[in-house]
């Protein structure tokens, strides 16, 4: 096992340099000059914009820029600084990304306890009405835009209901994140749902699961033990890649409901063209991924024994 996860480590290496390269060509690519873009429709002259361009390392080729971006996290922790705000990214970063980690980590705990519950109670009772209607409210869900879903929440019970506020104000405390991460957590609940009940009907039919009760094992055992652990591999493949898009994909949830995370830091630094704020949160977002990744495959061998890594 500890060989494999060196290996595993080492692989991430590769992997994480040529993904930050990646993002980091996408967005310097894109039409605008964050510089000249401090000084709106009115301009300045172009020694003011030289000076600018120099003093934020712009006027170096790529391939340079990435060098001294790269460098300055691996032995600096240093993301380097904003162009409008003058701020450093790791401040900006420190203050979002606690926001974003618990609306994901809200939203990441309900995906799984409806989700299972009702892929459980889908998959034991397949073929039957009570596997029917949740396959049919999880096809509404996913059919259902997210920002489509955000107004419907937010009209009804923040404006009609009066039962939440109808936004998240700067404390954002544990009971206004319930709504956004309902919200956030919607569309992959649904997809934990179907997996499960998929998964849980495939393996009722299984060998070892009809083994089992002819041993004359309680069902609460055979369902407990026996099927659920064989059963939770591809949900918990699912759940480890989604814990990464939680917290990348909350722009439009957290743009509805005005949660100052990462995705409203996201959405701004596109507009305002703040290159280094989109690659410094894309960055951290594919270390998440990377480790999110490792812990997946080390629970497969806890969960079937039968998987072993050398």
């Amino acid at each position: 096992m500890g060989r494999y996860v060196a290996r595993r480590l080492l692989q991430m290496i590769p992997v994480f340099f040529g993904t930050t390269l990646l993002i980091f060509l996408m967005v310097y690519s894109l039409p605008g000059d964050p510089v000249a873009g401090l000084f709106g429709d009115k301009g300045t002259d172009p020694a003011t914009l030289a000076k600018l361009r120099h003093e934020h390392g712009l006027d170096l080729p790529i391939m340079q820029q990435y060098w001294n971006y790269i460098s300055g996290i691996m032995f600096h922790f240093d993301f380097g600084q904003q162009i409008r705000s003058g701020r450093e990214i790791t401040d900006v970063l420190g203050n979002a990304f606690p926001v974003t980690l618990r609306l994901a980590f809200f939203a990441f705990a309900i995906e799984i306890v409806l989700g299972l519950t009702l892929g459980i109670l889908a998959g034991l009772k397949a073929g039957k009405l009570v596997d029917n209607l949740i396959l049919i409210f999880t096809l509404l869900i996913i059919s259902m835009p997210v920002f489509v879903l955000g107004f419907i929440v937010k009209s009804v019970f923040a404006f009609q209901l009066g039962w939440i506020e109808p936004n998240v104000s700067n404390d954002e405390t544990w009971g206004e994140l319930i709504a956004p991460a309902v919200v956030l957590g919607s569309l992959s609940l649904a997809y934990v749902a179907r997996l499960t009940r998929t998964s849980m009907a495939e393996n009722l039919r299984a060998d070892y699961v009809r083994t089992a009760i002819a041993k004359g094992l309680p069902k609460r055992r055979v369902i407990g033990v026996h099927l659920m652990r064989n059963s939770m591999i591809p949900v918990v493949t699912f759940l480890g890649t989604d814990i990464g898009a939680l917290m990348g994909g909350a722009v439009v949830t957290e743009g509805i409901f005005n949660v100052k995370g990462v995705g409203g830091l996201i959405y701004d630094s596109i507009v305002r063209r703040e290159g280094l704020t989109v690659v410094g949160v894309v960055t951290v977002l594919v270390v998440v991924y990377l480790i999110a990744s490792l812990l997946v495959d080390l629970l497969y061998a806890v969960m079937d024994p039968r998987i072993r890594y050398a």
